[in-house]
């Protein structure tokens, strides 16, 4: 889906991108809240429900909090808090597990 001018303009006025660097921030902050949700929607389907869905569950496993996890890319070096669940059976598939390097998802 192509980004109009207006757009482009508009997101270069809202985060004052000046060089660059500036750039480049922003293009790691985006990546880094894309690959945060993914791995967020990937845990909703192990355990069968989605974050914070308290109805009817069958499943023993539940959600069990986050682990802190630092990637690098072609942007910069950034964290994110990959879930995880009571059971140990969620596998990652985004950002594998001992992935670091998410140069070539970009």
């Amino acid at each position: 889906m192509p980004v109009a001018k207006e757009q482009i303009r508009q997101i270069i006025a809202d985060n004052n991108l000046n060089s660059v660097a500036d750039v480049y921030t922003l293009l790691r902050d985006g990546l880094k809240d894309i690959l945060q949700e993914l791995m967020e929607a990937e845990l909703d389907a192990t355990p069968g429900y989605e974050k914070n869905q308290k109805g009817d569950m069958d499943s023993a496993n539940k959600r069990n909090g986050h682990s802190p996890k630092k990637l690098k890319s072609q942007y910069g070096e950034f964290q994110i808090d990959v879930p995880w669940d009571r059971n140990g059976e969620f596998e990652p598939n985004i950002v594998p597990k001992y992935q670091r390097d998410v140069s070539g998802i970009e």
